[in-house]
């Protein structure tokens, strides 16, 4: 596989984001130490729990995918996927309806492999910083050589 060359581009969640769960988290954390009330401070407790890992997620995971002319790479909790165009099956924004709205998400398709068999990425706006539609154009913009 080719060793990633320098990033043409890349994104990742905007740290206004990322500043803004850990903020939540801190404001979360001294309600539930103020609070009287056992089943408040429960709730209260999953809320820092929770913003606090999407804190440390946001934070680590940068960027979250870059682009190169070899190929493209995606930071995930589990680990670092690294694709070249060759590996790559289909880029594509899906749109789907969540809430009453249409929420667009970046779909990544690699060929199927013996050690990756129906992997899919999905990256939404949050994990992007950016708008889906936006990095799809960028994305085959490398791929197709006109950086």
């Amino acid at each position: 596989m080719d060793e990633p060359g320098p990033a043409v581009a890349s994104w990742s969640t905007k740290p206004a984001a990322v500043a803004a769960a850990g903020g939540g988290a801190v404001a979360f954390l001294a309600l539930a130490l103020l609070s009287g009330d056992a089943a408040g401070r429960l709730l209260l407790g999953l809320a820092v729990l929770g913003l606090a890992v999407a804190t440390v997620l946001g934070a680590r995971l940068r960027p979250r995918l870059s682009v190169d002319v070899h190929g493209l790479t995606v930071r995930g909790v589990t680990g670092t996927l690294r694709l070249t165009w060759s590996e790559v099956e289909q880029v594509e924004v899906v749109r789907t309806r969540r809430l009453g709205r249409e929420v667009p998400v970046l779909e990544i398709s690699p060929r199927d492999t013996e050690q990756r068999v129906g992997a899919l990425v999905v990256l939404t706006r949050l994990d992007l910083g950016a708008e889906p539609q936006d990095v799809h154009d960028r994305l085959l913009a490398v791929r197709m050589g006109q950086l």
